[in-house]
């Protein structure tokens, strides 16, 4: 088995534990997660590891994984598709002009497209999609990709990932980026799978591909509010996926401290180290 990280293919039950486990995938758990502890033994450190088939939960060091928490900007994927679904699937490009349209990046992506702004995370697009939405209008979306839905009051800023608000588990989370991978084909998500690409090749996940010796991964990373008990000013988080066309594992990972584009780096080694 070739190994990767992956985002992975298919439609998952409510809970993982439902599954029957594979020997097999018991032992490359074991040995997988042996190899991350000894290779990545920092605290600051947590990762998921999923099989791509099956949903199970591989190896993992993450305290309360099932605990909803900010993810940042893992959250927008799935608020584009909400969109898209009150839109005919219909998305407008943008001008980012950087910190005066609220942008995290100061001097802007200039004109994107909805999947340019997935590979750069782009805050001015997604703060244009969210202008015109509710919490209400996300909600259903979220909740059939098995998701925490944003708090009622929730708009603008918290739809796509700002603050404190919107509190997704990361096991779910990971489940939900399996469905995103399977419905690759459909209208709306098929624009979020190229922009993830994109993120691999060039955008906040690069790092990701720039750690493989065999590049094609699918990527998104965010930066969320810090939930440790030793507080910094955000955590970096990274889903990646390799490769891209038939994925075999899941890689979530959160890095204390550090945006998400710097979280991916450590996910890429992290790959490399299970490839090796």
């Amino acid at each position: 088995m070739a190994l990767v990280a992956g985002i992975a293919v298919l439609l998952l039950p409510s809970s993982p534990a439902q599954d029957v486990p594979n020997p097999r995938n018991s032992l490359f758990g074991q040995s997988a997660g042996r190899i991350l502890n000894r290779d990545f033994p920092s605290a600051d450190v947590s990762f998921l590891l999923l099989d791509a088939h099956t949903g199970i939960v591989l190896a993992s060091r993450w305290d309360d994984a099932g605990t909803p928490i900010p993810l940042g900007s893992l959250v927008k994927p799935f608020l584009a598709i909400a969109y898209g679904e009150h839109h005919d699937f219909k998305y407008p490009d943008h001008t980012c002009r950087g910190a005066s349209s609220g942008c995290w990046f100061p001097r802007g992506h200039g004109e994107v497209s909805l999947s340019a702004a997935i590979a750069y995370s782009c805050n001015s697009y997604f703060r244009m999609l969210a202008a015109g939405m509710t919490a209400a209008d996300v909600s259903p979306t979220a909740v059939r990709f098995g998701l925490q839905p944003p708090p009622p009051e929730s708009s603008g800023p918290a739809l796509i990932g700002l603050g404190h608000g919107w509190r997704i588990s990361p096991v779910d989370m990971a489940h939900a980026y399996l469905e995103l991978i399977q419905r690759r084909d459909q209208p709306g998500v098929r624009s979020v799978v190229a922009g993830m690409a994109l993120s691999a090749r060039m955008g906040t996940g690069a790092e990701v591909e720039r750690s493989l010796a065999y590049p094609d991964a699918l990527v998104k990373t965010g930066t969320a509010a810090c939930t440790h008990h030793h507080h910094a000013r955000g955590d970096g988080f990274v889903v990646a996926v390799e490769p891209a066309d038939h994925p075999q594992l899941l890689l979530m990972v959160r890095v204390h401290g550090v945006p998400g584009n710097q979280a991916a780096r450590i996910a890429g080694q992290m790959i490399r180290s299970l490839q090796e």
